[in-house]
Protein backbone atom coordinates (compact mmCIF):
# COMPACT_ATOMS: atom_id res chain seq x y z
CA UNK A 1 0.00 0.00 0.00
CA UNK A 2 1.19 3.33 -0.85
CA UNK A 3 0.85 6.68 1.50
CA UNK A 4 -1.94 8.06 0.60
CA UNK A 5 -4.44 4.85 1.28
CA UNK A 6 -6.57 4.59 5.02
CA UNK A 7 -8.76 1.94 5.98
CA UNK A 8 -11.76 1.63 7.62
CA UNK A 9 -14.04 -0.58 9.32
CA UNK A 10 -18.06 0.11 9.74
CA UNK A 11 -20.12 -2.33 12.04
CA UNK A 12 -23.57 -1.06 11.45
CA UNK A 13 -25.99 -1.52 15.03
CA UNK A 14 -29.14 0.15 16.00
CA UNK A 15 -28.28 2.90 18.79
CA UNK A 16 -28.38 6.21 19.51
CA UNK A 17 -24.54 6.39 20.54
CA UNK A 18 -21.88 5.81 18.36
CA UNK A 19 -18.36 4.88 19.04
CA UNK A 20 -15.38 5.52 16.75
CA UNK A 21 -11.50 5.11 16.91
CA UNK A 22 -8.56 6.23 14.71
CA UNK A 23 -6.14 3.55 15.54
CA UNK A 24 -2.29 4.10 15.02
CA UNK A 25 0.06 1.31 14.10
CA UNK A 26 3.05 2.56 16.06
CA UNK A 27 3.50 2.53 19.68
CA UNK A 28 6.72 1.90 22.05
CA UNK A 29 8.65 -0.19 20.68
CA UNK A 30 8.43 2.24 17.16
CA UNK A 31 10.22 5.20 19.86
CA UNK A 32 14.53 5.48 19.92
CA UNK A 33 16.06 3.92 22.72
CA UNK A 34 16.87 7.28 24.05
CA UNK A 35 13.16 8.54 24.07
CA UNK A 36 11.63 5.82 26.37
CA UNK A 37 8.39 7.08 26.80
CA UNK A 38 7.96 9.39 23.52
CA UNK A 39 5.00 7.68 22.11
CA UNK A 40 3.38 8.14 25.52
CA UNK A 41 4.04 11.40 26.13
CA UNK A 42 2.33 12.16 22.55
CA UNK A 43 -0.72 10.88 23.21
CA UNK A 44 -0.82 12.81 26.07
CA UNK A 45 0.26 15.78 23.81
CA UNK A 46 -2.35 15.49 20.94
CA UNK A 47 -5.12 16.75 23.04
CA UNK A 48 -2.92 20.01 23.82
CA UNK A 49 -3.51 21.70 20.85
CA UNK A 50 -3.99 22.30 16.96
CA UNK A 51 -3.13 24.28 14.49
CA UNK A 52 -6.93 25.71 15.06
CA UNK A 53 -7.70 25.07 18.23
CA UNK A 54 -6.62 25.33 22.01
CA UNK A 55 -6.46 22.69 24.44
CA UNK A 56 -9.50 23.90 26.33
CA UNK A 57 -11.24 23.97 22.87
CA UNK A 58 -9.74 20.35 21.97
CA UNK A 59 -11.89 19.17 25.36
CA UNK A 60 -15.28 21.29 24.54
CA UNK A 61 -15.94 19.98 20.91
CA UNK A 62 -16.99 17.00 22.64
CA UNK A 63 -17.85 16.81 26.01
CA UNK A 64 -20.07 19.97 25.76
CA UNK A 65 -22.49 17.34 23.54
CA UNK A 66 -22.05 14.75 26.00
CA UNK A 67 -19.45 13.01 24.41
CA UNK A 68 -16.22 11.32 25.57
CA UNK A 69 -12.81 11.39 23.78
CA UNK A 70 -9.54 9.59 25.37
CA UNK A 71 -6.85 7.82 24.23
CA UNK A 72 -4.28 5.13 25.50
CA UNK A 73 -0.95 3.82 24.12
CA UNK A 74 0.50 0.11 24.05
CA UNK A 75 3.50 -1.21 22.92
CA UNK A 76 2.48 -1.49 19.49
CA UNK A 77 -0.17 0.84 18.98
CA UNK A 78 -1.19 4.37 19.99
CA UNK A 79 -5.74 4.63 19.82
CA UNK A 80 -7.33 7.71 19.61
CA UNK A 81 -11.56 7.20 20.29
CA UNK A 82 -14.45 8.92 20.86
CA UNK A 83 -18.16 8.15 22.29
CA UNK A 84 -20.77 10.33 20.98
CA UNK A 85 -24.41 10.60 20.10
CA UNK A 86 -24.80 9.64 16.50
CA UNK A 87 -25.86 12.94 14.99
CA UNK A 88 -22.18 13.90 16.48
CA UNK A 89 -20.56 11.44 14.55
CA UNK A 90 -19.04 13.56 12.10
CA UNK A 91 -17.61 15.91 14.96
CA UNK A 92 -15.80 13.10 16.55
CA UNK A 93 -14.38 11.86 13.32
CA UNK A 94 -13.35 15.43 12.55
CA UNK A 95 -11.85 15.98 15.85
CA UNK A 96 -9.92 12.42 15.75
CA UNK A 97 -8.77 13.53 11.84
CA UNK A 98 -7.68 16.52 13.33
CA UNK A 99 -5.38 15.54 16.13
CA UNK A 100 -3.62 13.03 13.86
CA UNK A 101 -2.52 15.14 11.95
CA UNK A 102 -2.32 19.02 13.01
CA UNK A 103 -1.11 18.51 16.45
CA UNK A 104 1.35 21.54 17.28
CA UNK A 105 2.79 20.39 20.84
CA UNK A 106 3.39 23.78 22.11
CA UNK A 107 6.48 23.66 24.85
CA UNK A 108 5.00 25.52 26.99
CA UNK A 109 1.86 22.89 27.53
CA UNK A 110 5.33 20.07 27.17
CA UNK A 111 6.42 21.31 30.06
CA UNK A 112 3.51 21.28 32.21
CA UNK A 113 2.26 17.84 31.09
CA UNK A 114 5.71 16.43 31.61
CA UNK A 115 5.11 17.10 35.21
CA UNK A 116 1.68 15.15 34.83
CA UNK A 117 3.69 12.15 33.38
CA UNK A 118 6.23 11.94 36.11
CA UNK A 119 3.83 11.99 38.60
CA UNK A 120 1.59 9.19 35.97
CA UNK A 121 5.04 7.17 36.61
CA UNK A 122 5.34 7.65 40.56
CA UNK A 123 2.12 6.49 40.90
CA UNK A 124 2.56 3.46 38.78
CA UNK A 125 5.56 2.57 40.76
CA UNK A 126 3.46 2.89 44.29
CA UNK A 127 1.56 -0.05 42.65
CA UNK A 128 3.55 -3.16 42.74
CA UNK A 129 0.55 -4.93 41.06
CA UNK A 130 1.12 -3.09 38.29
CA UNK A 131 4.48 -2.13 37.54
CA UNK A 132 6.01 -5.75 38.00
CA UNK A 133 4.16 -6.73 34.90
CA UNK A 134 6.63 -3.46 33.01
CA UNK A 135 9.42 -5.10 34.99
CA UNK A 136 9.41 -8.38 34.19
CA UNK A 137 9.10 -7.69 30.28
CA UNK A 138 12.01 -5.49 30.30
CA UNK A 139 13.89 -8.27 31.58
CA UNK A 140 13.06 -10.83 29.78
CA UNK A 141 13.29 -8.79 26.42
CA UNK A 142 16.61 -7.15 27.43
CA UNK A 143 18.01 -5.64 24.20
CA UNK A 144 14.84 -5.93 22.21
CA UNK A 145 12.26 -3.22 21.19
CA UNK A 146 9.73 -4.60 23.63
CA UNK A 147 12.01 -4.07 26.74
CA UNK A 148 11.00 -0.49 26.77
CA UNK A 149 8.29 0.50 29.33
CA UNK A 150 5.03 2.51 28.13
CA UNK A 151 5.46 5.24 30.47
CA UNK A 152 9.28 5.57 29.89
CA UNK A 153 11.33 6.69 32.33
CA UNK A 154 12.18 10.63 33.59
CA UNK A 155 15.94 10.64 32.45
CA UNK A 156 14.37 9.44 29.33
CA UNK A 157 11.15 11.75 28.83
CA UNK A 158 13.20 15.24 29.70
CA UNK A 159 15.25 15.17 26.37
CA UNK A 160 12.00 15.35 24.79
CA UNK A 161 11.39 18.54 22.77
CA UNK A 162 8.66 20.25 20.90
CA UNK A 163 10.13 19.44 17.57
CA UNK A 164 11.03 15.76 18.32
CA UNK A 165 7.14 14.89 18.47
CA UNK A 166 6.89 17.01 15.39
CA UNK A 167 9.39 15.01 13.82
CA UNK A 168 7.57 11.06 15.22
CA UNK A 169 4.32 12.74 14.52
CA UNK A 170 5.50 13.41 11.13
CA UNK A 171 7.82 9.88 10.15
CA UNK A 172 4.62 7.66 11.70
CA UNK A 173 1.32 9.29 11.88
CA UNK A 174 0.67 8.65 7.86
CA UNK A 175 -2.58 7.14 6.55
CA UNK A 176 -0.93 3.73 5.86
CA UNK A 177 -0.23 3.17 9.41
CA UNK A 178 -4.27 4.22 10.31
CA UNK A 179 -7.37 2.81 10.66
CA UNK A 180 -10.71 3.98 11.37
CA UNK A 181 -13.15 2.23 12.92
CA UNK A 182 -16.69 2.51 13.99
CA UNK A 183 -19.76 1.30 15.82
CA UNK A 184 -22.76 3.00 15.17
CA UNK A 185 -26.17 3.54 13.60
CA UNK A 186 -24.24 4.67 10.41
CA UNK A 187 -24.03 2.72 6.59
CA UNK A 188 -20.42 2.03 5.54
CA UNK A 189 -20.92 4.52 2.82
CA UNK A 190 -21.84 7.56 4.90
CA UNK A 191 -19.05 6.77 7.40
CA UNK A 192 -16.31 6.30 4.33
CA UNK A 193 -17.45 9.85 3.45
CA UNK A 194 -16.77 11.22 6.75
CA UNK A 195 -13.30 9.90 6.78
CA UNK A 196 -12.25 10.77 3.25
CA UNK A 197 -13.38 14.08 4.20
CA UNK A 198 -11.73 14.77 7.53
CA UNK A 199 -8.67 13.10 6.62
CA UNK A 200 -8.20 15.27 3.45
CA UNK A 201 -9.32 18.29 5.34
CA UNK A 202 -6.18 18.01 7.52
CA UNK A 203 -3.57 15.27 6.27
CA UNK A 204 -1.58 16.82 3.41
CA UNK A 205 0.31 14.58 1.30
CA UNK A 206 3.13 15.30 -0.60
CA UNK A 207 4.46 13.82 -3.79
CA UNK A 208 8.39 14.40 -4.68
CA UNK A 209 7.31 17.57 -7.43
CA UNK A 210 5.65 19.67 -4.36
CA UNK A 211 2.46 18.81 -5.28
CA UNK A 212 -0.69 17.52 -2.99
CA UNK A 213 -2.56 13.86 -3.35
CA UNK A 214 -5.72 13.25 -1.77
CA UNK A 215 -5.76 10.45 0.74
CA UNK A 216 -8.89 7.51 -0.54
CA UNK A 217 -10.61 5.57 2.77
CA UNK A 218 -10.25 1.97 1.71
CA UNK A 219 -13.11 -0.45 3.09
CA UNK A 220 -11.20 -3.51 4.88
CA UNK A 221 -12.46 -5.95 2.69
CA UNK A 222 -10.38 -4.72 -0.05
CA UNK A 223 -7.32 -5.26 1.72
CA UNK A 224 -7.79 -9.18 1.12
CA UNK A 225 -6.70 -9.09 -1.87
CA UNK A 226 -3.90 -6.40 -0.83
CA UNK A 227 -0.69 -8.27 0.12
CA UNK A 228 1.24 -5.46 0.74
CA UNK A 229 -1.19 -4.66 3.84
CA UNK A 230 0.20 -5.66 7.71
CA UNK A 231 3.52 -6.56 5.57
CA UNK A 232 5.56 -5.13 8.17
CA UNK A 233 3.78 -7.15 10.78
CA UNK A 234 4.53 -9.98 8.67
CA UNK A 235 8.29 -8.69 8.05
CA UNK A 236 8.70 -8.45 12.06
CA UNK A 237 7.51 -11.61 12.37
CA UNK A 238 9.92 -13.32 10.13
CA UNK A 239 12.64 -12.10 10.91
CA UNK A 240 15.64 -13.85 13.11
CA UNK A 241 14.63 -16.53 15.82
CA UNK A 242 10.96 -17.28 16.54
CA UNK A 243 8.76 -15.94 18.72
CA UNK A 244 9.54 -18.38 21.56
CA UNK A 245 13.20 -17.72 20.78
CA UNK A 246 12.76 -14.19 22.32
CA UNK A 247 13.64 -13.51 25.89
CA UNK A 248 16.17 -15.02 27.92
CA UNK A 249 14.65 -16.73 31.23
CA UNK A 250 15.55 -15.35 34.45
CA UNK A 251 15.49 -15.13 38.32
CA UNK A 252 15.21 -11.83 40.28
CA UNK A 253 14.12 -10.68 43.79
CA UNK A 254 14.40 -7.31 44.66
CA UNK A 255 13.41 -6.15 48.37
CA UNK A 256 10.61 -3.53 48.55
CA UNK A 257 8.72 -1.70 51.40
CA UNK A 258 5.38 -3.45 50.58
CA UNK A 259 3.19 -4.92 53.01
CA UNK A 260 2.68 -7.78 50.47
CA UNK A 261 4.75 -9.78 48.49
CA UNK A 262 4.23 -9.70 44.74
CA UNK A 263 5.41 -12.56 42.03
CA UNK A 264 5.57 -13.18 37.97
CA UNK A 265 6.50 -16.37 36.65
CA UNK A 266 6.36 -16.30 32.79
CA UNK A 267 8.19 -16.78 29.90
CA UNK A 268 8.57 -15.77 26.63
CA UNK A 269 4.86 -16.82 24.20
CA UNK A 270 3.46 -17.03 20.72
CA UNK A 271 3.31 -14.11 18.22
CA UNK A 272 -0.02 -12.97 16.45
CA UNK A 273 0.99 -15.12 13.39
CA UNK A 274 1.33 -17.91 15.28
CA UNK A 275 -2.25 -19.10 14.63
CA UNK A 276 -3.69 -22.04 15.68
CA UNK A 277 -1.01 -22.38 18.74
CA UNK A 278 -1.77 -18.95 19.88
CA UNK A 279 -5.36 -19.48 20.20
CA UNK A 280 -3.95 -22.89 22.15
CA UNK A 281 -2.10 -21.04 24.88
CA UNK A 282 -5.27 -18.38 25.15
CA UNK A 283 -6.85 -21.57 26.21
CA UNK A 284 -4.60 -22.90 28.38
CA UNK A 285 -4.16 -19.44 30.04
CA UNK A 286 -7.22 -19.36 30.68
CA UNK A 287 -7.75 -22.79 32.28
CA UNK A 288 -5.01 -22.09 34.42
CA UNK A 289 -5.64 -18.48 35.86
CA UNK A 290 -8.55 -17.20 34.04
CA UNK A 291 -11.39 -14.38 35.49
CA UNK A 292 -13.13 -17.58 36.58
CA UNK A 293 -13.62 -18.29 40.05
CA UNK A 294 -13.54 -22.01 39.10
CA UNK A 295 -9.97 -21.61 37.27
CA UNK A 296 -7.74 -24.44 38.62
CA UNK A 297 -4.94 -21.73 40.18
CA UNK A 298 -7.58 -19.36 42.11
CA UNK A 299 -9.36 -22.57 42.89
CA UNK A 300 -5.53 -24.34 44.38
CA UNK A 301 -4.45 -21.19 46.25
CA UNK A 302 -7.11 -19.37 46.96
CA UNK A 303 -10.61 -21.49 47.48
CA UNK A 304 -8.40 -24.33 48.83
CA UNK A 305 -5.44 -23.04 50.71
CA UNK A 306 -6.33 -19.48 51.19
CA UNK A 307 -3.01 -18.18 50.43
CA UNK A 308 -3.79 -14.83 48.20
CA UNK A 309 -6.31 -12.74 47.66
CA UNK A 310 -5.74 -12.47 43.77
CA UNK A 311 -4.12 -14.70 41.33
CA UNK A 312 -3.91 -14.56 37.46
CA UNK A 313 -2.69 -16.02 34.68
CA UNK A 314 -2.32 -13.49 31.31
CA UNK A 315 -1.27 -14.16 27.84
CA UNK A 316 -0.39 -11.14 25.56
CA UNK A 317 0.57 -11.56 21.84
CA UNK A 318 2.64 -9.15 19.86
CA UNK A 319 3.58 -8.78 16.54
CA UNK A 320 6.96 -11.17 16.63
CA UNK A 321 6.72 -12.62 20.52
CA UNK A 322 4.02 -12.78 22.97
CA UNK A 323 4.39 -12.76 26.84
CA UNK A 324 2.65 -15.52 29.05
CA UNK A 325 2.75 -14.37 32.95
CA UNK A 326 1.14 -15.83 35.95
CA UNK A 327 0.70 -13.07 38.74
CA UNK A 328 -0.09 -13.06 42.56
CA UNK A 329 0.14 -11.05 45.78
CA UNK A 330 0.88 -12.54 48.87
CA UNK A 331 1.90 -12.41 52.35
CA UNK A 332 5.57 -12.51 52.59
CA UNK A 333 6.01 -15.46 54.48
CA UNK A 334 4.18 -17.19 52.41
CA UNK A 335 5.54 -16.79 48.80
CA UNK A 336 7.70 -19.93 48.86
CA UNK A 337 4.40 -22.07 49.71
CA UNK A 338 2.18 -20.04 46.69
CA UNK A 339 5.69 -20.22 44.22
CA UNK A 340 5.56 -24.42 45.46
CA UNK A 341 1.74 -24.46 44.17
CA UNK A 342 2.10 -22.74 40.96
CA UNK A 343 4.76 -24.82 39.64
CA UNK A 344 2.72 -27.89 40.94
CA UNK A 345 -0.32 -26.55 38.53
CA UNK A 346 2.12 -25.69 35.85
CA UNK A 347 3.57 -28.99 35.82
CA UNK A 348 0.12 -31.03 35.99
CA UNK A 349 -1.04 -29.10 32.64
CA UNK A 350 2.72 -29.75 31.04
CA UNK A 351 2.38 -33.34 31.66
CA UNK A 352 -1.74 -34.58 32.06
CA UNK A 353 -3.51 -34.23 28.60
CA UNK A 354 -7.79 -32.54 29.60
CA UNK A 355 -10.25 -35.26 29.59
CA UNK A 356 -12.76 -35.50 27.33
CA UNK A 357 -15.76 -33.57 30.12
CA UNK A 358 -12.72 -30.92 31.49
CA UNK A 359 -12.10 -29.64 27.47
CA UNK A 360 -15.64 -29.39 26.44
CA UNK A 361 -16.34 -27.64 29.82
CA UNK A 362 -13.03 -25.47 28.65
CA UNK A 363 -13.86 -24.20 25.50
CA UNK A 364 -17.79 -23.61 26.79
CA UNK A 365 -16.71 -21.69 29.63
CA UNK A 366 -13.73 -19.67 27.29
CA UNK A 367 -16.89 -19.07 24.22
CA UNK A 368 -18.60 -17.40 26.92
CA UNK A 369 -16.34 -14.85 28.05
CA UNK A 370 -15.40 -13.73 25.01
CA UNK A 371 -19.14 -13.51 24.00
CA UNK A 372 -19.88 -11.28 27.18
CA UNK A 373 -16.94 -9.09 26.30
CA UNK A 374 -17.87 -8.51 22.66
CA UNK A 375 -21.27 -7.36 23.86
CA UNK A 376 -19.52 -4.00 24.01
CA UNK A 377 -19.88 -1.55 21.62
CA UNK A 378 -17.19 0.14 22.38
CA UNK A 379 -14.94 -3.08 22.54
CA UNK A 380 -16.06 -4.23 19.27
CA UNK A 381 -14.78 -0.84 17.98
CA UNK A 382 -11.55 -1.30 19.33
CA UNK A 383 -10.94 -5.03 18.58
CA UNK A 384 -11.72 -4.36 14.80
CA UNK A 385 -8.69 -1.95 14.40
CA UNK A 386 -6.63 -4.20 15.86
CA UNK A 387 -7.54 -6.94 13.97
CA UNK A 388 -6.76 -4.92 10.57
CA UNK A 389 -3.54 -3.36 11.92
CA UNK A 390 -2.52 -7.16 12.68
CA UNK A 391 -4.25 -9.36 9.80
CA UNK A 392 -5.28 -7.01 7.62
CA UNK A 393 -8.90 -7.95 7.88
CA UNK A 394 -11.66 -8.91 10.51
CA UNK A 395 -12.43 -12.19 11.59
CA UNK A 396 -16.02 -13.51 12.29
CA UNK A 397 -16.68 -14.55 15.48
CA UNK A 398 -17.95 -17.83 14.19
CA UNK A 399 -14.45 -18.18 12.72
CA UNK A 400 -12.81 -18.03 16.08
CA UNK A 401 -15.67 -20.09 17.35
CA UNK A 402 -14.69 -22.90 14.73
CA UNK A 403 -10.89 -22.60 15.79
CA UNK A 404 -12.00 -23.05 19.43
CA UNK A 405 -14.23 -25.99 18.92
CA UNK A 406 -11.61 -27.70 16.86
CA UNK A 407 -8.94 -27.94 19.38
CA UNK A 408 -7.89 -31.16 21.16
CA UNK A 409 -6.49 -31.91 24.22
CA UNK A 410 -3.49 -32.86 22.37
CA UNK A 411 -3.15 -29.58 20.86
CA UNK A 412 -3.46 -27.38 24.30
CA UNK A 413 -0.87 -30.01 25.54
CA UNK A 414 1.59 -29.48 22.94
CA UNK A 415 1.23 -26.04 23.41
CA UNK A 416 2.02 -26.30 27.13
CA UNK A 417 4.88 -28.68 26.66
CA UNK A 418 6.20 -26.09 24.07
CA UNK A 419 5.54 -22.63 26.06
CA UNK A 420 5.46 -23.60 30.12
CA UNK A 421 8.62 -25.80 30.46
CA UNK A 422 10.51 -25.13 33.89
CA UNK A 423 13.41 -24.55 32.06
CA UNK A 424 11.60 -21.61 29.87
CA UNK A 425 9.69 -20.33 32.77
CA UNK A 426 11.82 -16.54 34.55
CA UNK A 427 10.55 -15.08 37.96
CA UNK A 428 10.31 -12.24 39.49
CA UNK A 429 9.75 -11.49 42.90
CA UNK A 430 9.15 -8.27 44.88
CA UNK A 431 9.91 -9.26 49.33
Amino acid sequence: MNGEKMIFACKRVASPVAYCALSIKRGTRHEPAQYNGMAHLMEHMLFKGTEKRSSNSINNVLEREGGELNAYTTKEEIVLCATVLREDLPKAVDLLAELAFTSTFPQKELTKELDVVYDEIISYKDSPAESIYDHFETLLFKGHPLEKAILGEKRTLRKIDSNLLKEFLAANFIPSNMVFTVVGNIEEAAFQKLVQKSVNKYCRTSLQDGSSRSVEAIPNRELDSDPGYASEDRKIASEGCSSLKIGTPFQMEFTKRNHQAHCIIGTSAYSYSDGTRRIALALVTNILGGPASTSRLNNVLREKHALVYNIEANFTPYSDTGVFSIYFGCDKSLISKCRELVYKELEKIVTVPLTERELKNAKKQFLGQLFISQDNAESQCLAMGKSIMVYGKMFPFEQTRKQIEQLTAEDLLSVAQEVLTKERLSELVYR
